[in-house]
């Protein structure tokens, strides 16, 4: 079932494993991590998290800190620095969504945060979970995104009026080190299949230049099969036409069908929107973790909704996503039983159908939610 699929895949390394290529090591005791709780509903879920762990006596020091972008030297933008500092020292943060202005000059702080501490690698399990409701019900793959470059490199100007140039930028580095992390997180959680998604029929040389390290990077890789595939085929195998047996004119249904796939790595544009399209194989952002690894030891993990300010304040949010992504964090530090009691607690929940917030069927407030996950918890000790 594919709800097993989701505790086995995370209990058997976690949905970051810490591969050569990514993290520090920890040591036991009392550890901090940066918390950035973010805009709108970020606060309130942040808080749910925080009294989750409590209850699971998560030996985790909370380190709260404000990512608001300023103006540094020479006009260039950056996060604040006692928020690079906690970054640093604690090298694990975990974040709740945040706003970007839609405004000239002002940066993605997504972006801004990515490109600060180089988290290259966006690594999202869809899993489908267990008791949660879907058409689908064994959707089992990981997106993996190159998260440094592409479209989103940040660079893009006016030529004339009226015409604005955006640079997508691909390195040969780039993309062999988000291929090496692919490789290694499929080879690591028991994974058989890697995909690599590409348009280079069309930019040959920026997505030929990532599609010819995917191939050189497969072949240290026999244990794990290779394939690649077309972004626009990815998402056509995503989804077949039932015909009706009285009309072949007629569609009864649109099926996903994402069973043939496996591990997914794309460059960053790709990512963002495939990524997402599987989040809707399983619920939505609401229920989809994430995870962001960097090249020096730094990881954030993170909700990957938006900031809903139309609920924020009300305690009508649904913290789901934030906790699974604050499960997949315990597991890269390696604190599995923790992370372990926290999921199943929360699947237990779902799965029971009583206290579920609005957007995952139920009536209950975000309050009621996180109370019952709290109470689920601590009858595992």
């Amino acid at each position: 079932m594919a709800g097993n699929a989701w505790r086995s895949m995370l209990t058997l390394g976690g949905a970051v494993r810490r591969p050569a290529l990514s993290s520090a090591s920890f040591s036991r005791g009392m550890q901090t991590v940066t918390l950035i709780p973010g805009d709108g509903i970020g606060p309130e879920i942040s808080t749910a998290v925080m009294k989750i762990f409590e209850a699971a006596k998560a030996p985790i020091r909370w380190e709260e800190r404000n990512v608001t972008a300023i103006k540094g030297p020479g006009g260039r933008w950056m996060i604040p620095p006692d928020a690079k500092e906690s970054m640093d020292r604690s090298k694990i943060g975990l974040k709740g969504p945040l706003k970007t202005p839609i405004a000239a000059g002002h940066p993605s702080m997504n972006l801004l945060l990515r490109k600060t501490f180089d988290l290259y690698a966006n690594v999202r399990p869809c899993v489908s979970i267990e008791g949660y409701k879907t058409p689908y019900t064994d959707v089992n793959l990981v997106t993996i995104r190159e998260n440094t470059e592409g479209e989103y490199s940040g660079i893009e100007h006016v030529i004339v009026d009226g015409v604005v140039q955006s640079i997508k930028l691909i390195t040969e580095n780039a993309s062999r080190r988000i291929a090496e992390y692919a490789f290694e997180y499929a080879r690591n959680n028991q994974r058989s299949s890697v995909t690599a998604v590409h348009k280079a029929n069309i930019m040959r040389m920026s997505d030929g230049l990532f599609l010819r390290k995917c191939r050189e990077v497969a072949e240290n890789y026999k244990d794990v099969k290779f394939t690649e595939m077309y972004l626009d085929t990815v998402c056509l195998n995503m989804i077949h036409q039932a015909a009706s047996p009285n009309s072949l004119l007629s569609v009864v249904q649109m099926v996903q069908d994402p069973t043939q796939f496996d591990v997914l790595v794309m460059p960053n544009l790709y990512g963002d929107i495939l990524s997402d399209l599987c989040a809707g194989l399983i619920g939505g952002l609401g229920v989809t973790p994430s995870g962001n690894i960097g090249a020096n030891g730094v990881a954030i993990f993170e909700s990957v909704h938006g900031t809903a300010p139309d609920i924020a304040g009300l305690d009508l949010a649904n913290p789901t996503a934030l906790l699974l992504s604050a499960v997949m964090m315990l597991r890269h530090m390696g604190l599995h039983d923790y992370g372990n009691k926290i999921q199943t607690a929360c699947f237990d929940t779902i799965r029971d159908k009583k206290v579920l917030t609005k957007d995952l069927g139920g009536n209950s407030k975000c309050s009621e939610f996180t109370a019952d996950i709290c109470r689920r918890v601590q009858d595992l000790d």
